[in-house]
């Protein structure tokens, strides 16, 4: 793996990283580390990312050995030959960049109130979705369509799991790619689509539907959607009566969808290299669900949904172009000890022409296949030198 393949999400966080320093500095403004649903980002992200490592080497011990017979030697073989240095040091290189990044991101989204004060723009926003569905509001033209009993709770679901679907994609995307370089792939997008997400909020400060208007939104359940909302709303009049008397950030801010844009994002690069249809269609039907979802609840406008669409896209494609991959198809067959997504789930033994023996070396032989994908992945090497490439396509090794 080449620096080019790392050196862009690299410098797009050291960039994005001094820009909230400087906004934090110039408007007097606190710098916070936004907690999660686990904790603070930087105990969260590693956390996912140990997750991850568990379930690749544990079920794979498990079953070359059937059962516990010599699990801690087959562990450390599996880790000796599939996470040498270079893997590590590339998964810690993109886990950092991600890090900063996002939490760049969502200071800089928090700032938007002062920066940008008073600028407020629903209302073009509004009139543009009410000429678009013809004089009516497309949130009552869903409701109308859908309902607001079961499907409240099914979309509210769908759009509240995006906040574990970004940390568990990106444990995914570093953990169990065979080519770390596939895995940078996503996590270039996912940084790219932080930074032009909070560039849109600024361009077009907008508080979305609900918080604008709420009365369309009345005769709806009460859902975690609705928990949120009420939380996010309470959260930034904290914030704005006075930043430094909360530990959160501000949160609120429509123009554009990066639910919209993360989504489609991971569906398009899923689409070009896991082989899976089963993956590549359910994350389809995510993306889609989870539209539907920002209009039904009000967090956004329909252009904001198209504004996400484009973002995720422009994403898709530079993170292609800094890390050397096309925007094609590039899913390899399946090879012995793959996965579903990379190298996960382990295959049985018998299914996946593993070793029978219950051996360390039953594992480590398994283990050489991935390994063998992520030799070009040494690091650091010469900015020239070419990543492994398919002979047959000429496309970077996948997944």
């Amino acid at each position: 793996m080449t620096r080019r393949a790392y050196g862009f999400a690299v410098g797009l966080a050291l960039t994005v990283g001094i820009l909230a320093w400087v906004a934090s500095y110039r408007y007097n403004l606190p710098l916070r580390d936004p907690d999660g649903l686990a904790g603070p980002s930087y105990i969260r992200l590693p956390a996912i990312v140990l997750i991850f490592y568990l379930a690749d080497v544990v079920p794979r011990a498990l079953i070359a050995n059937r059962g516990f017979g010599n699990f801690r030697s087959s562990i450390k073989e599996y880790t000796r030959k599939r996470w040498d240095r270079s893997r590590v040091q590339l998964v810690v290189v993109g886990l950092l960049s991600f890090y900063v990044v996002y939490v760049a991101y969502r200071n800089l989204k928090g700032f938007l109130p002062e920066v940008r004060y008073r600028v407020i723009h629903d209302q073009l926003l509004k009139d543009l979705d009410r000429a678009l569905f013809f004089g009516h509001n497309p949130a009552d033209v869903m409701h109308a369509l859908l309902g607001t009993g079961a499907s409240a709770h099914i979309l509210s679901f769908v759009y509240v799991s995006f906040l574990l679907f970004v940390p568990l994609s990106l444990g995914a995307a570093l953990v169990w790619s065979k080519n770390v370089s596939t895995g940078f792939w996503y996590v270039t997008a996912l940084c790219i689509n932080w930074v032009l997400g909070a560039a849109s909020y600024y361009w077009l400060p907008s508080l979305g539907p609900y918080f604008a208007n709420r009365s369309i939104f009345l005769d709806l359940p009460e859902t975690g959607v609705t928990r949120l909302q009420q939380a996010m709303e309470a959260g930034r009049a904290t914030y704005l009566d006075d930043p430094y008397a909360t530990e959160s950030v501000q949160s609120i801010a429509a123009f554009a969808s990066l639910h919209v844009s993360i989504i489609f994002t991971a569906a398009l690069i899923c689409h070009y290299i896991i082989p899976s249809k089963y993956v590549r269609r359910s994350l389809w039907i995510y993306f889609v669900l989870t539209a539907l979802a920002t209009v039904y609840f009000g967090w956004h406008y329909l252009i904001d949904d198209v504004a996400g669409l484009a973002i995720g896209f422009l994403a898709v494609w530079i993170g292609a172009k800094t890390t050397g991959h096309a925007l094609r198809k590039q899913r390899q067959p399946p090879a012995p000890g793959d996965g579903i997504i990379g190298v996960f789930p382990p295959a049985s033994s018998g299914a996946s022409g593993e070793l029978e023996s219950g051996s360390p070396a039953a594992v480590g032989s398994v283990a050489a296949t991935g390994a063998a994908a992520d030799k070009d992945a040494d690091w650091p090497l010469a900015a020239d030198q070419p990543s492994r490439s398919d002979s047959s396509t000429g496309s970077t090794s996948s997944v």
